[in-house]
């Protein structure tokens, strides 16, 4: 069974207020990698075990490479990652990465992370609480893992379910 259906239309830039989201490309390339290597312990606690990512001697060559396969992914519509971008886009400040499901009974992984620097201003909390309606209303999803934990999405009038 495909991860979508065909005729879904997925979502591109997304005004989320104090940030915003687009799809991540290798131009993205020195910002990602400052964001990523600027809080790797923190993406290490979340990640680390499960990805291996970011790994100490992750390169800028090999983020370029990263980036890149996440940008065919898109493509494909296999995967989304999203560059989670202050609300004028000149900065990076995380990602969220829409994933086909693991598990039968979910219809997608989530996965997000806020740049180190940004975690006391409770962005973190703030994409979480924003993820839920998104998902719920621009994807055709019902239940989703975010970070790992199961999550009921709430119903929503456009119809999607």
């Amino acid at each position: 069974m495909p991860f979508l259906p065909k005729d879904f239309v997925v979502p591109d830039v997304v005004d989320a207020g104090t940030f915003r989201l687009r799809p991540i490309t290798i131009h993205d390339a020195f910002r990602d990698y400052d964001a990523v290597m600027s809080s790797r312990e923190h993406l290490w606690a979340r990640f680390g075990e499960a990805w291996g990512w970011p790994a100490a001697d992750l390169s800028l060559e090999q983020n370029i490479v990263d980036l890149g396969w996440h940008q065919k992914e898109f493509q494909l519509r296999s995967s989304f990652d999203y560059v989670v971008a202050s609300s004028d886009g000149t900065r990076q400040l995380g990602c969220v990465y829409v994933d086909p499901p693991d598990v039968e009974g979910v219809d997608a992984d989530v996965w997000y992370w806020a740049r180190s620097s940004e975690l006391a201003s409770g962005l973190e909390d703030r994409i979480e609480a924003f993820l839920s309606g998104w998902l719920a209303g621009a994807w055709p999803f019902r239940i989703v893992t975010i970070n790992g934990r199961q999550v009921r999405l709430p119903a929503t009038s456009q119809g999607l379910r």
